[in-house]
């Protein structure tokens, strides 16, 4: 039989898998989503080690939005959250090669439009 410690650490091992230690989250994320307007709405996001740049250029327009700032990741481990972004949408389900938006209240956007809310990991190269 295993040392009490042993059982611990293997146990502590295995209830630590999440988004922020398994998935290589950093790099550039880019998406349209929907907007009121209906033209839509390019977002990029670029995540470094705890800080974020977020771009908006609403789609015929020559204004970008720029956003910066750090964030943070929710108790499970799956969710960011963009500090000073505090008139839209801020937290981001992490996902493999994924950033999915969440609502204003920190839940999935479901329906017909849920997949709209995807931004997607850029690639290297790109």
């Amino acid at each position: 039989m295993k040392p009490d410690t042993e059982v611990q650490n293997e146990l502590t091992v295995s209830t630590i898998h999440n988004a922020r230690i398994a998935l290589d989250f950093e790099g550039t994320y880019v998406g349209k989503l929907p907007t009121a307007s209906g033209t839509g709405m390019i977002v990029t996001i670029t995540l470094g080690r705890d800080t974020y740049i977020k771009k908006m250029e609403y789609t015929g327009k020559e204004e970008v939005i720029e956003k910066k700032g750090e964030y943070t990741w929710n108790e499970a481990g799956n969710t960011i959250i963009l500090s000073g972004i505090t008139d839209a949408p801020n937290k981001y389900f992490v996902a493999e090669n994924r950033l999915i938006q969440l609502d204003m209240d920190g839940n999935r956007i479901t329906g017909e439009s849920a997949d709209f809310y995807v931004l997607h990991k850029l690639g290297r190269g790109q």
